[in-house]
């Protein structure tokens, strides 16, 4: 990227500057705009339950995700201008941690240039960054995006989740995870390596500050075998192992699964959990992936003499996998109907279909689950969704 002297040296000063790290994110984002030769630049972070764009200073307004220009920049991930009420214009650009959404950056130009869109496109990276690199020690960030109180057992689990969004060029994954503020014992996970997707989704006993327990102590076992590399029966054997030694009163359903970028071949075991679904060629395979399910962790004394199961299937670029808990399938709509399998996989299939985004399509499906319930979800509600594809696919 190629910059005028006059906004490339001060830009350059600014984060070359060893008190940079410590400067304030509006101090830093308000300097960073003017040695880059833009007018003036605003945060907006998308709240927890991705519903508001909040700002992060008490100047402005926070704006609707679903009902704004701003949103629909958040929603698509793309670039969009429209005139400010001065006469100038405003840029939106999208706020990205790798495949995860941030939020958005509003820069106010009197003019767009091919020069001022692609500052203002350094100018997002950066302050992604930055955000990235402060969120996990700047409570006033964790206070803007909450619009309520947070229950204990949901600020445990919370702290131990990880982004909603991940991905590479061969493999997106993305999850969602409700009630907010009031979770029990339901909880996700999802890593990368250099040759494999893990994904695992838990149900843990209970909706108390024991299940969130459970489930915290499930995905730190999960992840130590993990970073160890284990293979898929070991980790799930040392899970097993963790709930007998330390919560031998405690149990959780999952699925734990391993998705090899290369070939596509996907691992999987399921201990007492709803069984994972296929989505292929924009419809829903039957029962693709239904295995006899082992018994849920921490209860490896229903096992007796055999080992829990490893299943395995080779998926087809462009799959999708869903792991969920059946609080997705089990909340009720206004007519008291069961929202139900039929109509989940119809979401998803629907928006595959209208290249949706995973991260908007899991956005979107939550939000009309609560918005359909006659009042608060009856219970933890968790989707995690996988799409494979390989280069060149």
């Amino acid at each position: 990227m190629s910059m005028p002297d006059s906004g490339g040296d001060p830009l350059r000063d600014f984060l070359a500057d060893p008190a940079y790290a410590t400067v304030d994110l509006v101090d830093a984002l308000d300097r960073c705009t003017k040695a880059l030769g833009l007018e003036h630049s605003r945060v907006y972070l998308a709240d927890i339950q991705q519903r508001h764009l909040v700002p992060l200073t008490e100047v402005a307004a926070g704006l609707p995700i679903d009902a704004s220009l701003a949103g629909w920049t958040y929603r698509t991930q793309s670039l969009r201008v429209e005139p400010s009420e001065t006469g100038a214009v405003i840029a939106w650009f999208p706020l990205l941690d790798g495949a995860e959404r941030l939020g958005v950056l509003a820069v106010h130009a009197s003019a767009l240039t091919a020069a001022s869109l692609e500052r203002g496109r350094a100018l997002a990276t950066l302050v992604a960054m930055m955000v990235t690199s402060r969120r996990t020690y700047k409570d006033s960030f964790v206070r803007r995006t909450r619009t309520e109180p947070m229950q204990l057992p949901a600020e445990m689990l919370r702290a131990y989740l990880p982004p909603r969004t991940i991905g590479n060029t061969r493999a997106v994954s993305t999850a969602v995870l409700e009630p907010a503020y009031e979770l029990g014992g339901d909880a996700f996970d999802h890593a990368l390596t250099e040759t494999t997707l893990h994904a695992t989704v838990l149900d843990s006993m209970g909706h108390n500050l024991a299940s969130g327990l459970t489930s915290a102590v499930s995905l730190a076992a999960c992840r130590n075998a993990r970073r160890t590399g284990a293979d898929l029966p070991e980790l799930v054997r040392t899970v097993d192992e963790a709930l007998t030694a330390w919560l031998p009163d405690q149990f959780c359903t999952a699925v734990l699964a391993q998705l090899d970028f290369a070939s596509g071949v996907l691992r999987w075991s399921n201990c007492g959990h709803p069984a994972p679904l296929l989505i292929r060629d924009q419809r829903l395979i039957v029962d693709a992936l239904e295995r006899e399910p082992d018994p849920p962790l921490g209860l490896p004394s229903l096992l007796a003499a055999r080992p829990r199961g490893t299943h395995e299937t080779t998926l087809r670029p462009g799959d999708r996998v869903l792991l969920y808990t059946d609080g997705v399938t089990e909340a009720r709509t206004r007519s008291g109907e069961l929202f139900g399998l039929q109509r989940f996989t119809d979401y998803i299939i629907r928006a595959t279909a209208a290249g949706e985004l995973p991260a908007e399509t899991l956005r979107r499906l939550i939000h009309s689950i609560l918005d359909v319930e006659t009042d608060r979800l009856r219970d933890d509600a968790t989707i995690l969704m996988f799409e494979w594809q390989p280069a060149g696919a």
